[in-house]
């Protein structure tokens, strides 16, 4: 290397430099991994999730919105599901109850009434119903 060029790109690599990016490298490699695992265990403690599969328009009066329901066979798990129209304002709703299941993973289909033509039908939440609740319905 010339002279003139030795510093234009910062000093020279040296042993010690080195172990400290490697080290560096390490360390944000462990924090990184460490979220992920952090993030993805947050997701599989959740009691319920669902899956949008489609809707189907039944007319200006209702639409069918179908979804997969995954849970814990034993839970009640109560979703509320919309029917948007164009404007992605609610023009239906509904309350939906699903008790226990023969599977973890079980396909719902149900009618929402719409006030006017909508364009989608979508799962808006699922929550589990505590126990004190589903004995408080019966």
């Amino acid at each position: 290397m010339s002279q003139s060029s030795a510093g234009r790109y910062g000093p020279a690599a040296t042993a010690r430099r080195r172990r400290v990016t490697v080290a560096a490298a390490a360390i944000g490699s462990a924090v990184a991994a460490a979220l992920i695992v952090w993030i993805g265990a947050g997701v599989l403690r959740d009691p319920v999730q669902w899956r949008d599969v489609g809707f189907s328009i039944q007319g200006p009066d209702r639409v069918e919105v179908t979804f997969d329901l995954i849970k814990a066979q034993a839970a009640t798990v109560e979703c509320t599901i919309h029917a948007l129209n164009k404007g992605f304002a609610e023009v239906g709703v509904i309350r939906m109850t699903a008790g226990p299941a023969s599977g973890r993973v079980v396909r719902h289909t149900v009618t929402v009434a719409t006030q006017e033509l909508a364009v989608t039908g979508v799962v808006d939440t699922c929550r589990v119903v505590p126990a004190a609740v589903q004995t408080a319905r019966e």
